[in-house]
């Protein structure tokens, strides 16, 4: 169990740690907002994700895929936000104008980016399916990967805003923090391209 255990976290740290629209919009909102003004943010992601987890494990997914409108549209709305909140990274106050801590995204923003993220479904659908930790109990199975893969869910994640708030703080001239917040807003919303090509292939 053990080895098996080691394995799963082996596979799900890269493929759910890797940069999708969650770790890059997390990275972002720390490199404009910093760690503690976007923890609501990082809660939202966290459950989001867990959500998606839970749903996977439970077969929800199933259903969900097989309405073609509601999927279209979800994915429409997931864009829509993308886009805003890639604006919003890209024109936060850099240098002595800092942010207010209530500019930055809560809640409710990142739970729904997580809820909608295709990555997300892609690489926790892999992971999941593809590995066992306990063989001859199906229900213990389920619970145990629900438990580690939520594990890795809070550490990729919160690594990710804390990669963003530090590297936010070895920045001294605005031009630059200017520049590195369009950089982080651009990656974002290229990686939701890419996460939403791998989905259809």
């Amino acid at each position: 169990m053990a080895n098996d255990l080691v394995l799963l976290w082996l596979a799900a740290l890269p493929l759910m740690g890797s940069p999708g629209p969650a770790t890059m919009s997390l990275a972002g909102l720390g490199m404009a907002f910093g760690f503690r003004a976007s923890l609501g943010y990082l809660v939202g992601i966290i459950v989001g994700t867990t959500g998606v987890l839970v749903m996977i494990a439970t077969g929800v997914t199933t259903l969900i895929l097989a309405q073609p409108v509601f999927l279209t549209a979800l994915t429409i709305l997931a864009g829509i936000y993308i886009l805003y909140l890639a604006w919003k990274i890209a024109t936060a106050p850099v240098g002595p104008l800092a942010p207010r801590a209530e500019e930055a995204p809560a809640f409710v923003p990142g739970f729904s980016l997580a809820i909608a993220n295709p990555k997300a479904f892609a690489a926790i659908g892999a992971v999941y399916a593809g590995h066992t930790v306990i063989a001859d109990d199906l229900t213990a199975d389920a619970v145990c990967k629900l438990a580690a893969l939520a594990l890795v869910i809070v550490i990729v994640n919160t690594a990710w805003l804390a990669f963003g708030a530090i590297f936010s703080r070895m920045l001294t001239d605005p031009a630059i923090g200017r520049a590195v917040n369009v950089v982080f807003a651009v990656m974002l919303v290229a990686s939701v391209g890419f996460a939403l090509l791998s989905a259809e292939g």
